[in-house]
């Protein structure tokens, strides 16, 4: 397998339950895991932890904003030095569960309006990468494909960084590179859209862009989302595209 997949899970919170991470993780080579800004607690983290390490799942923490009333998904005006606080923190505490149950935390994945940010502004991008480069661990950093991959590898070496770039399964492009805002017509591909994107990114490295165009894009993990039984199936049938 070229591309792994990645997931974002761990994402109850109390009695709260969202998705279905007992179905999606047999499925998947890499976990986004919440660490409490935007959704998870204590315990919904030791236990994605544990599924994690039982089905030999690379496990990446998974930041936001502190917006837990918003699930992470409205943008703040934060300082740089805030941000590289607020990363380093979410890291460090599902670092700290993880090396208590044997495990190691292999990347980095923002979330949400966090992710959004770090794609579109290059000070939220220098210190999402400061906060993970000066983390003891150097685990890796996990950022949109996009057609300045080249500008973004140029940025993390400076701070001698490891990225990954991630493409989307479900999502339609649009020209320049960016995912098509969901308030837009066809934003999220069909079943049938969402297995033609990923099999001609396997087999020509490129996407359909909502006009119709051919977009290059490097991508090492393709983002799959699983919260309801027809995602999950549809996980199975992408893992098994890529295993064919």
């Amino acid at each position: 397998m070229t591309i792994k997949l990645n997931c974002d899970l761990g994402e109850s919170f109390g009695s709260w339950k969202m998705g279905m991470d007992e179905s999606v993780m047999p499925h998947i080579n890499q976990a986004n895991i919440a660490c409490g800004y935007h959704a998870g607690d204590p315990m919904i983290m030791r236990r994605t932890l544990k599924l994690a390490k039982e089905n030999g799942v690379s496990i990446g923490a998974h930041p936001a904003y502190p917006d837990l009333n918003g699930f992470g998904r409205r943008s703040m005006l934060c300082s740089s030095e805030e941000i590289i606080s607020y990363v380093q923190y979410q890291i460090s505490a599902l670092e700290g569960m993880a090396l208590n149950l044997g495990m190691t935390l292999d990347y980095v994945k923002p979330h949400g309006a966090l992710y959004n940010d770090m794609m579109a502004k290059q000070t939220v991008r220098s210190a999402i990468m400061e906060a993970v480069a000066e983390h003891n661990s150097r685990p890796a950093l996990m950022l949109q494909a996009t057609p300045e991959h080249k500008q973004h590898l140029q940025e993390a070496s400076q701070f001698e960084l490891q990225l990954h770039f991630e493409a989307f399964a479900d999502r339609c492009y649009d020209d320049d590179g960016k995912l098509l805002s969901r308030t837009k017509p066809g934003a999220v591909h069909t079943r049938e859209k969402m297995m033609d994107q990923v099999r001609q990114l396997v087999d020509h490295g490129t996407v359909t862009t909502v006009s119709g165009h051919t977009l290059p894009l490097l991508a090492d993990t393709l983002c799959v989302h699983g919260d309801n039984d027809a995602g999950v199936q549809a996980i199975a049938d992408i893992k098994a595209l890529l295993l064919a």
